[in-house]
């Protein structure tokens, strides 16, 4: 049992070219994320639970700035008297508003010139220096990453604001013969490796590898779909306080839900509203925008269970033949087109089935992109696991209070996203894009 190999090796010049190019989509999408909308948009805040766009702009420029020039080149600080303002923990997202923020213009100049002046860093850095924030480039994938995670909170932020479209996206592909994709298989037990040790930008909360042992169990081929949940709702499913944990109970009650979020019904059909566009609920695609509480009152319903987070990364990365835990379902190889559904590049899931060259030595479809998949799991450490380089990114999160989700998403780029890839929110979210499959034990 082996970790999956680092990805693209650790010659200083193809990482160096891995670095630029993982900084160019980053800055690409936060561009059409940001240019997509007016100065108004930009400094209103769409939601209490979101940043206006204009934060998340200047604080992507901020922690590349604090992390990179100051941190790794030993730069002298380019606009110190903003530091506090763009301190996520200082500050929580729904007073950010009543902020001294930097204007739109002001904010997108900010963001350019620290890009710029990382730019230069990156090219005369030496990826092979033995620091551990530099080492196989580890702080420009760290930077790349946070921008397109900052990408995916401000797609979100898009998807609850009101008013017309103002992105577009070709629809994604279908799937070819959704019929030979069984509904469930069998996942032998036994031992794999679990997390990393071998990915030179796999994030702290990923490593280190370690081996788990997980008995056998049955695992949906695909996620959980939006026919398959409606079902759940026409049953009475948000209306019966048995499928439901207490907490979870307590939220239907409190916010009368009916369905997930942005769904309602219009006479006899079933509505979604969809970056600024009204449509049918599709039946074939993954269910999207429901809570860990609403995932796991469509498992009990439906007699079965939310897979933990050993059995979702099993599934995901574990070959029977050879033994080895790989980087994603199909291999070691980096996403593609034809694999897997990410990056912005649609705006939705793909219908279940799809992807058929993404698919796990199991036949698992769709376990990176499309929809993070809630897991049984509290977000909780690895055996060994060390800080780094910062308490605030994993640590402080750690416990019962915040579940695992695990996959991916449309909104994820690949750069943050693998079978290691590790995210978490509290069980109540449903503004993000999440959905989930459903395991059962054998026997």
């Amino acid at each position: 049992m082996t970790d999956s190999p680092a990805p693209h090796g650790t010659d200083p010049e193809p990482l160096r070219r891995r670095a630029l190019a993982a900084l160019s989509t980053a800055r690409d999408r936060t561009t059409r994320l940001t240019d997509s909308v007016d100065d108004r948009e930009l400094t209103a805040q769409h939601s209490p639970l979101m940043s206006p766009l204009v934060w998340d702009l200047a604080h992507i420029g901020n922690q590349e700035e604090l992390w990179l020039l100051r941190g790794v080149a030993g730069r002298e600080a380019m606009r110190p008297e903003i530091d506090g303002l763009y301190d996520a923990f200082e500050h929580p997202r729904a007073t950010r508003p009543s902020l001294p923020l930097l204007p739109p213009a002001e904010a997108r100049a900010y963001a350019a010139e620290v890009r710029g002046r990382a730019l230069d860093v990156l090219g005369t850095t030496a990826l092979d220096d033995d620091r551990p924030l530099v080492r196989s480039g580890f702080v420009f994938g760290m930077i790349a990453q946070h921008e397109q995670q900052h990408d995916e909170t401000m797609l979100i932020t898009h998807q609850l604001r009101s008013g017309p479209a103002v992105l577009a996206a070709p629809v994604p592909p279908r799937a070819e013969d959704p019929a030979d994709l069984p509904a469930e298989v069998l996942v032998g037990g036994g031992p794999f490796t679990m997390g990393t040790s071998a990915d030179p930008w796999a994030l702290d909360n990923e490593r280190p590898a370690h081996v788990r042992d997980v008995p056998d169990f049955h695992l949906d081929t695909a996620p959980v779909t939006c026919g398959a949940y409606l079902e759940f709702v026409e049953d009475g499913g948000y209306t019966e306080r048995r499928w439901w944990a207490p907490e979870g109970w307590e939220m239907v009650r409190e916010h009368d839900l009916a369905a997930p979020l942005f769904w309602h019904r219009d006479g006899g059909q079933w509505l979604r509203r969809r970056f600024g566009v009204t449509e049918p609920v599709p039946g074939d695609e993954p269910v999207l925008h429901v809570s860990w509480y609403e995932a796991d009152a469509y498992a009990r319903w439906a007699g079965r269970r939310l897979p933990t987070e050993a059995e979702w990364e099993k599934a995901a990365r574990h070959d029977p033949v050879s033994g080895r835990s790989r980087r994603y379902p199909w291999g070691d190889e980096d996403p593609a087109p034809e694999r897997a559904n990410l990056g912005q590049r649609h705006l939705r899931p793909a219908p279940a089935g799809a992807y058929r060259q993404g698919r796990s030595p199991h036949g698992i479809g769709q376990l990176i992109g499309d929809v993070w998949e809630w897991t049984a799991s509290d977000f909780l450490p690895y055996p060994g696991f060390r800080a780094f380089p910062y308490r605030e990114y994993s640590e402080v999160f750690f416990g019962p209070a915040h579940k695992v989700l695990r996959g991916g998403s449309f909104a994820v780029d690949q750069v943050a996203c693998r079978g290691t890839f590790r995210n978490w929110d509290l069980p109540v979210r449903r503004q993000i894009f999440a959905g989930f499959r459903t395991a059962r034990d054998v026997g």
